[in-house]
């Protein structure tokens, strides 16, 4: 098995979660629930949402916005198979989330 890392985006403007209406809310998190449960034996970190992004370069410490939300690391047998784990997934199919991006975790160069 091969050990990915799948970054949930959410969209170009922030969403401000006391906007959305408590029903999809509730409705949301009960099917993301849901999917955690289904894909329990390949879930290896539960992950979650992220705050604000701060990046640190040359220049120092700076305060920035990406669109990544959240994260979960999972495994499969390839990486299309970890791709379509997250197929109608409720990050983008109830939330108003943009897409979940995946990608393989790949060994360190020299050690192995």
């Amino acid at each position: 098995m091969k050990t990915f890392l799948a970054l949930y985006m959410g969209s170009d403007a922030p969403v401000d979660p006391s906007s959305l209406d408590p029903s999809t809310i509730d409705k949301g998190m009960a099917a993301w629930g849901q999917w955690m449960t289904d894909h329990a034996g390949q879930v290896l970190v539960t992950g979650g949402p992220l705050g604000k992004t701060k990046k640190t370069g040359k220049d120092g410490v700076s305060d920035i916005r990406n669109k990544v939300a959240g994260y979960v690391v999972v495994q499969a047998e390839s990486h299309e198979a970890a791709a379509q784990l997250f197929e109608n997934h409720p990050h983008f199919a109830i939330f108003p989330g943009d897409s979940v991006e995946i990608m393989e975790q790949l060994p360190i160069p020299g050690q192995g």
